[in-house]
């Protein structure tokens, strides 16, 4: 196995994340090419989890939270060359770690990925809803006064 080490923050060198995110798939479902959306996620993420063989970033597992209740994992990123040798498990451990022993782990999954969270603990949730930026909001419902 490599010598995988992990770290907790996200001060990292944009680029080299890009990088990851299309090495490891996750750039296909993310604006990649558009530089300040991705440097603002990364700075605006109140945990980020990072995996590294060396000097090489390998993985990290992106969120939002409020370290008592939930956190929502908006990314986990495995580079392709590295899959299947626990380095995603392992981010999740360490992102749970961060938080309170109570606290949930929410997450959407990529289309890829729909058989792997079952397997490793995750329970599908029948309920979740999102808002795309192109549907207004509020959508005004017809009703008795319209």
């Amino acid at each position: 196995m490599d010598d995988v080490s992990y770290q907790r923050g996200n001060e990292l060198d944009l680029d080299e994340v890009i990088g990851l995110y299309v090495a490891s798939t996750l750039g296909e479902r993310r604006p990649v090419a558009e530089r300040e959306t991705m440097r603002a996620m990364l700075a605006n993420a109140n945990l980020v989890i990072t995996a590294r063989d060396g000097e090489r970033l390998v993985g990290i597992a992106r969120s939002m939270t409020d370290f008592v209740y939930v956190a929502y994992l908006s990314d986990l990123a495995v580079h392709t060359e590295y899959q299947r040798r626990g380095i995603g498990v392992e981010l999740i451990r360490k992102t749970r770690e961060a938080l309170a022993p109570a606290a949930r782990i929410v997450l959407l999954s990529a289309p890829a990925a729909v058989e792997y969270y079952p397997r490793i603990g995750f329970t599908r949730h029948p309920s979740a809803w999102t808002l795309n930026p192109e549907h207004p909001f509020p959508v005004r419902q017809k009703g008795p006064t319209s």
